[in-house]
């Protein structure tokens, strides 16, 4: 069984669409698959599947003992696939207990099933961190955006953090460091963290191994979602280069995903895509992820040699080509058949063209900010 967490650093990049019909997919092949909504406090999961009718699910198990963890696994219109909702109209569902989390993650690992599609809330809680670490194969979904990649990041920052953590007894002098470090003020943000692992290896030797232990068991897989065109697939290099680089995390590219309006119109009825049109470029592109995460494991759970990592990268940009092409090819045929006119092609160019240009001024916005804080010294 393969326990398969799904993240983001940033709410809005896609990360349930991608989870739900990642979900669907895996079933599809034949997996036996349970899709637990963990966005715990914003639960919606349900309506992406068209679940209409949901008594109780994971709020309801952890505040009333008569309820027993089988009880809150529900049947859905997909063969093979099962699904727990998160109930967020319970008070207090946003901040488990630690030893609520602890049972949680002890009953989901009792699952039987292929694989666990965990569907995680956006953001860098203590929750939403430790669910992630359950696994080490974590899937952090991301959009091309500076805001999303930036945050993607940030979100797998916090997550080495919080290994530190978990290494660094709060005895120990790397965890009196770390809280030196605190009551002085300076946000862990700040922190380089190559330069803190140097300090940390030549105070408390101990300490170090406990947390390069932590660190070698860390494989999260990255998926680019939200594409518009082949050049945001390049996006993904430059987010390894900075999780190399600052954190020492190097990820392996699952693949991307391009935007397509049909989404918007599946989820209003209540239908994922892959469901809904079968043979759209989304569609295959959640297919072709899936196939990969098959393989996997198929082949084991080892992690990825270096050229083997870079090979996903090139593949995954390849990728991005191939179904650019194809994305172009369906808007051409839609327009020799009448069912899109050209003042809707008109219309659609116009509506790219704002939201980049938008998106440039965002840039150039945040740009500008990260060279002030560079110069003031922030680190990220």
């Amino acid at each position: 069984m393969r326990i398969l967490p799904i993240a983001s650093g940033k709410g809005g990049v896609g990360k349930s669409l991608v989870a739900a019909n990642l979900s669907i997919a895996l079933a599809q092949s034949g997996k036996k698959v349970v899709l637990a909504d963990l966005d715990l406090g914003a639960s919606n999961l349900h309506l992406i599947l068209g679940v209409r009718a949901v008594k109780q699910g994971i709020g309801t198990f952890l505040t009333n003992a008569e309820i027993e963890f089988e009880e809150v696994i529900l049947p859905t219109d997909y063969p093979n696939l099962r699904f727990i909702p998160g109930d967020a109209e319970i008070p207090g569902m946003a901040n488990l207990k630690s030893s609520q989390k602890a049972k949680l993650i002890r009953k989901l690992r009792t699952i039987e099933a292929d694989y666990i599609i965990i569907d995680l809330g956006a953001g860098t809680s203590y929750n939403t961190l430790d669910f992630f670490l359950s696994s080490s194969r974590g899937i952090i979904v991301t959009a091309p955006t500076l805001t999303a990649t930036l945050n993607a990041y940030l979100f797998l920052k916090n997550s080495v953090f919080r290994l530190m953590n978990g290494a660094f007894r709060k005895s120990s002098p790397a965890g009196k460091y770390i809280e030196n470090l605190q009551r002085e003020g300076t946000p862990l943000q700040r922190v380089y963290i190559p330069r803190l692992l140097e300090r940390i290896m030549e105070e408390d030797p101990e300490s170090y191994k406990n947390f390069a232990r932590s660190m070698a068991n860390f494989h999260p897989m990255l998926v680019l979602n939200m594409l518009e065109d082949p050049e945001d697939g390049k996006k993904a290099a430059r987010i390894r280069r900075s999780c190399k680089q600052y954190l020492d995390v190097d990820m392996e590219h699952l693949g991307v995903l391009y935007f397509d309006h049909l989404q918007e119109i599946a989820l209003g009825s209540r239908i994922p895509i892959v469901a809904y049109k079968p043979q759209s470029v989304l569609s295959q592109g959640i297919y072709r992820i899936a196939d990969k995460l098959i393989q996997k494991q198929d082949e084991g759970e080892s992690p990825l040699d270096l050229m083997s990592l870079e090979e996903s990268y090139q593949v995954a940009e390849m990728e991005a080509e191939i179904d650019f092409e194809a994305k172009v090819q369906d808007m051409e045929n839609l327009l020799h058949s009448g069912a899109l006119t050209r003042g809707d092609l008109i219309d659609t160019i116009r509506s790219q063209q704002y939201e980049i240009s938008t998106l440039k001024k965002e840039n150039q916005l945040l740009k500008s900010k990260l060279l002030k804080a560079a110069e003031n010294g922030f680190q990220i």
